[in-house]
Protein backbone atom coordinates (compact mmCIF):
# COMPACT_ATOMS: atom_id res chain seq x y z
CA UNK A 1 0.00 0.00 0.00
CA UNK A 2 1.62 3.36 -0.58
CA UNK A 3 0.49 5.39 1.91
CA UNK A 4 1.66 9.93 2.08
CA UNK A 5 1.68 11.31 5.45
CA UNK A 6 1.53 14.97 6.38
CA UNK A 7 1.04 17.22 8.99
CA UNK A 8 0.95 20.87 10.32
CA UNK A 9 3.65 20.79 13.12
CA UNK A 10 6.88 20.35 10.16
CA UNK A 11 8.79 17.65 9.22
CA UNK A 12 10.88 17.66 12.02
CA UNK A 13 7.65 16.65 14.79
CA UNK A 14 7.77 13.27 16.90
CA UNK A 15 4.49 12.50 15.63
CA UNK A 16 4.64 12.52 12.13
CA UNK A 17 7.67 9.93 12.29
CA UNK A 18 5.90 7.95 14.94
CA UNK A 19 3.41 7.31 12.70
CA UNK A 20 6.26 6.55 9.99
CA UNK A 21 8.27 4.08 12.15
CA UNK A 22 5.00 1.68 12.10
CA UNK A 23 3.73 2.09 8.98
CA UNK A 24 6.73 2.41 7.13
CA UNK A 25 7.48 -1.96 7.49
CA UNK A 26 4.60 -3.33 6.16
CA UNK A 27 3.63 -0.01 3.45
CA UNK A 28 5.11 2.06 0.99
CA UNK A 29 5.00 5.45 3.23
CA UNK A 30 6.37 8.89 1.90
CA UNK A 31 6.70 11.83 4.01
CA UNK A 32 5.79 15.28 2.75
CA UNK A 33 5.51 17.99 4.90
CA UNK A 34 6.00 21.42 5.68
CA UNK A 35 9.77 22.62 6.79
CA UNK A 36 8.39 24.43 9.77
CA UNK A 37 5.48 24.67 12.12
CA UNK A 38 2.27 25.61 10.40
CA UNK A 39 -0.28 25.08 12.78
CA UNK A 40 -3.66 26.60 13.39
CA UNK A 41 -3.15 27.75 9.27
CA UNK A 42 -6.14 26.34 8.13
CA UNK A 43 -7.08 25.04 4.71
CA UNK A 44 -4.73 27.92 3.35
CA UNK A 45 -2.48 27.69 0.26
CA UNK A 46 0.65 29.63 -0.88
CA UNK A 47 -0.19 31.55 -4.40
CA UNK A 48 2.43 34.90 -3.72
CA UNK A 49 5.53 32.81 -3.71
CA UNK A 50 6.74 29.77 -5.21
CA UNK A 51 6.89 26.19 -2.95
CA UNK A 52 10.29 24.66 -3.05
CA UNK A 53 11.21 21.00 -1.64
CA UNK A 54 14.11 19.83 -0.18
CA UNK A 55 14.74 16.16 0.49
CA UNK A 56 16.42 15.81 4.08
CA UNK A 57 16.86 12.98 6.66
CA UNK A 58 15.54 13.64 10.15
CA UNK A 59 14.43 11.78 12.92
CA UNK A 60 15.86 8.46 11.21
CA UNK A 61 13.98 8.70 8.05
CA UNK A 62 13.83 10.73 4.68
CA UNK A 63 10.70 13.11 3.68
CA UNK A 64 10.21 16.19 1.67
CA UNK A 65 10.56 19.34 3.59
CA UNK A 66 8.23 21.86 1.67
CA UNK A 67 8.06 25.62 2.03
CA UNK A 68 4.10 25.76 2.40
CA UNK A 69 1.27 24.63 4.28
CA UNK A 70 -0.20 21.24 4.98
CA UNK A 71 -2.92 21.82 1.89
CA UNK A 72 0.31 22.74 -0.33
CA UNK A 73 2.21 19.56 1.20
CA UNK A 74 -0.60 17.07 -0.19
CA UNK A 75 -1.22 18.61 -3.19
CA UNK A 76 2.20 19.38 -4.74
CA UNK A 77 2.80 15.41 -3.32
CA UNK A 78 0.09 13.70 -4.89
CA UNK A 79 0.61 15.73 -8.58
CA UNK A 80 4.36 16.58 -8.39
CA UNK A 81 6.43 14.82 -6.31
CA UNK A 82 4.76 11.03 -5.72
CA UNK A 83 4.89 8.90 -9.11
CA UNK A 84 1.68 7.50 -8.44
CA UNK A 85 -1.34 8.50 -6.15
CA UNK A 86 -1.03 7.24 -3.11
CA UNK A 87 -3.87 4.98 -1.53
CA UNK A 88 -4.77 6.79 1.20
CA UNK A 89 -3.21 10.22 2.99
CA UNK A 90 -2.89 10.47 6.50
CA UNK A 91 -2.13 13.44 8.41
CA UNK A 92 -0.62 13.82 11.94
CA UNK A 93 -0.19 12.85 14.59
CA UNK A 94 -0.98 16.38 15.66
CA UNK A 95 -0.05 17.08 19.68
CA UNK A 96 -3.58 18.40 20.66
CA UNK A 97 -6.91 17.49 20.13
CA UNK A 98 -8.78 18.60 17.08
CA UNK A 99 -12.07 19.01 18.00
CA UNK A 100 -15.42 21.26 17.50
CA UNK A 101 -15.13 24.52 15.56
CA UNK A 102 -11.23 24.18 15.87
CA UNK A 103 -11.21 21.66 12.91
CA UNK A 104 -12.06 25.43 10.71
CA UNK A 105 -8.53 26.15 12.00
CA UNK A 106 -6.05 23.20 11.91
CA UNK A 107 -3.82 22.55 9.12
CA UNK A 108 -3.91 18.97 10.17
CA UNK A 109 -7.37 18.26 9.50
CA UNK A 110 -7.01 20.52 6.41
CA UNK A 111 -4.18 18.38 5.16
CA UNK A 112 -7.02 15.34 4.92
CA UNK A 113 -9.61 17.86 3.86
CA UNK A 114 -7.52 18.58 0.56
CA UNK A 115 -6.59 14.89 0.34
CA UNK A 116 -9.95 14.17 0.33
CA UNK A 117 -11.27 16.90 -2.30
CA UNK A 118 -8.66 15.14 -5.01
CA UNK A 119 -10.56 12.06 -4.70
CA UNK A 120 -7.87 10.47 -1.94
CA UNK A 121 -9.15 8.65 1.18
CA UNK A 122 -8.06 10.68 4.05
CA UNK A 123 -7.49 10.41 7.98
CA UNK A 124 -6.95 13.39 10.00
CA UNK A 125 -5.21 11.85 13.79
CA UNK A 126 -5.10 13.70 17.01
CA UNK A 127 -3.56 12.92 20.48
CA UNK A 128 -5.01 15.08 23.03
CA UNK A 129 -2.39 17.40 24.99
CA UNK A 130 -0.61 15.32 27.52
CA UNK A 131 3.04 15.51 28.57
CA UNK A 132 3.62 12.08 27.77
CA UNK A 133 4.68 11.75 24.18
CA UNK A 134 3.79 7.69 23.77
CA UNK A 135 2.47 7.73 20.36
CA UNK A 136 1.75 3.72 20.67
CA UNK A 137 -1.94 3.82 21.22
CA UNK A 138 -2.35 5.63 17.98
CA UNK A 139 0.05 4.37 15.81
CA UNK A 140 -2.01 1.01 16.37
CA UNK A 141 -5.37 2.62 16.28
CA UNK A 142 -4.22 4.30 13.07
CA UNK A 143 -3.07 1.23 11.50
CA UNK A 144 -5.92 -0.75 11.72
CA UNK A 145 -8.23 2.24 10.68
CA UNK A 146 -6.37 3.05 7.12
CA UNK A 147 -7.06 -0.98 6.39
CA UNK A 148 -10.35 -0.64 7.13
CA UNK A 149 -10.49 2.62 4.88
CA UNK A 150 -8.65 1.47 2.27
CA UNK A 151 -10.75 -1.85 2.36
CA UNK A 152 -14.34 -0.32 2.56
CA UNK A 153 -13.57 3.39 0.93
CA UNK A 154 -15.05 6.61 1.92
CA UNK A 155 -17.56 8.63 0.26
CA UNK A 156 -16.90 11.29 -2.02
CA UNK A 157 -15.44 14.30 -0.34
CA UNK A 158 -15.44 12.40 3.22
CA UNK A 159 -12.55 11.91 5.25
CA UNK A 160 -12.01 11.18 8.80
CA UNK A 161 -11.37 12.96 11.63
CA UNK A 162 -9.59 11.00 14.82
CA UNK A 163 -8.88 12.16 17.97
CA UNK A 164 -7.22 10.02 21.05
CA UNK A 165 -7.57 10.88 24.67
CA UNK A 166 -4.81 11.75 27.02
CA UNK A 167 -5.21 8.01 28.96
CA UNK A 168 -3.30 5.20 28.85
CA UNK A 169 -4.44 2.26 27.15
CA UNK A 170 -6.18 0.07 29.59
CA UNK A 171 -8.52 3.16 30.07
CA UNK A 172 -9.88 3.44 27.22
CA UNK A 173 -13.41 3.06 27.05
CA UNK A 174 -13.63 1.97 23.65
CA UNK A 175 -14.30 3.38 20.13
CA UNK A 176 -17.12 6.35 19.19
CA UNK A 177 -18.64 7.52 15.85
CA UNK A 178 -19.58 11.17 16.64
CA UNK A 179 -20.16 14.41 14.87
CA UNK A 180 -18.38 17.51 15.02
CA UNK A 181 -18.98 19.44 18.12
CA UNK A 182 -19.74 23.20 18.00
CA UNK A 183 -17.56 24.06 21.57
CA UNK A 184 -13.81 24.68 20.54
CA UNK A 185 -11.12 22.90 22.47
CA UNK A 186 -9.43 26.62 22.79
CA UNK A 187 -11.43 29.13 24.21
CA UNK A 188 -10.57 32.83 23.13
CA UNK A 189 -11.76 34.22 26.47
CA UNK A 190 -8.88 37.22 27.61
CA UNK A 191 -8.82 38.80 23.70
CA UNK A 192 -5.50 40.04 23.13
CA UNK A 193 -2.66 40.76 25.35
CA UNK A 194 -1.51 44.17 24.05
CA UNK A 195 1.95 44.76 24.71
CA UNK A 196 5.31 47.53 23.92
CA UNK A 197 8.63 45.85 22.65
CA UNK A 198 12.03 47.52 23.55
CA UNK A 199 11.79 49.83 20.65
CA UNK A 200 8.33 51.14 22.07
CA UNK A 201 6.36 49.70 19.42
CA UNK A 202 3.06 48.03 20.56
CA UNK A 203 2.03 44.22 19.56
CA UNK A 204 -0.34 41.62 20.66
CA UNK A 205 -0.68 38.29 21.78
CA UNK A 206 -4.15 36.52 20.83
CA UNK A 207 -4.99 35.07 24.21
CA UNK A 208 -6.25 31.44 24.61
CA UNK A 209 -7.33 29.29 27.52
CA UNK A 210 -7.59 25.76 27.84
CA UNK A 211 -11.61 24.78 29.00
CA UNK A 212 -13.43 21.68 29.12
CA UNK A 213 -15.37 20.03 26.20
CA UNK A 214 -18.67 21.03 26.36
CA UNK A 215 -21.01 17.81 27.10
CA UNK A 216 -22.58 17.74 23.52
CA UNK A 217 -24.25 14.66 22.77
CA UNK A 218 -22.53 11.98 20.35
CA UNK A 219 -19.79 15.00 19.85
CA UNK A 220 -16.23 14.45 19.23
CA UNK A 221 -15.18 16.58 22.74
CA UNK A 222 -17.70 14.50 24.85
CA UNK A 223 -16.06 11.30 23.55
CA UNK A 224 -12.85 13.05 24.72
CA UNK A 225 -14.06 13.47 28.25
CA UNK A 226 -15.25 9.62 28.61
CA UNK A 227 -12.06 8.49 27.43
CA UNK A 228 -13.17 7.26 24.60
CA UNK A 229 -11.30 7.29 20.39
CA UNK A 230 -13.60 9.67 18.65
CA UNK A 231 -13.73 9.00 14.75
CA UNK A 232 -15.67 11.50 12.92
CA UNK A 233 -16.66 11.71 9.70
CA UNK A 234 -16.45 15.01 7.97
CA UNK A 235 -17.51 16.19 4.57
CA UNK A 236 -16.39 18.87 2.12
CA UNK A 237 -19.16 20.36 1.54
CA UNK A 238 -19.99 23.03 3.96
CA UNK A 239 -23.87 23.68 2.17
CA UNK A 240 -26.47 24.38 5.03
CA UNK A 241 -28.90 21.84 3.02
CA UNK A 242 -31.64 23.04 6.09
CA UNK A 243 -31.62 26.48 4.69
CA UNK A 244 -31.82 26.24 0.94
CA UNK A 245 -35.81 25.63 1.24
CA UNK A 246 -36.23 28.93 3.94
CA UNK A 247 -33.83 31.15 1.54
CA UNK A 248 -35.95 30.61 -1.33
CA UNK A 249 -39.12 32.30 0.59
CA UNK A 250 -37.08 35.32 0.62
CA UNK A 251 -38.13 38.06 -0.58
CA UNK A 252 -34.42 39.62 -2.59
CA UNK A 253 -36.54 42.04 -4.79
CA UNK A 254 -34.96 41.04 -8.00
CA UNK A 255 -36.51 39.13 -10.96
Amino acid sequence: MDILLTNDDGIHAEGLWAMERVLSGRHNVYVVAPDKERSAIGHSITLAHPLRVNRIKTNGGWGYAVTGTPADCVKLAIREILERIPDIVVSGINPGANVGINLNYSGTVSAAKEAALMGVPAIAVSKDLSLNDNYSLVTAFVSDLIAKVVKNGLPRATFLNVNIPDCSPEHIQGVRITRQGTAPLISIKSGFHRRVDPRNEVYYWQGVERQAFEEEVESDGAALCANCISVTPVQCDMTDYESIETLKTWDFGLA
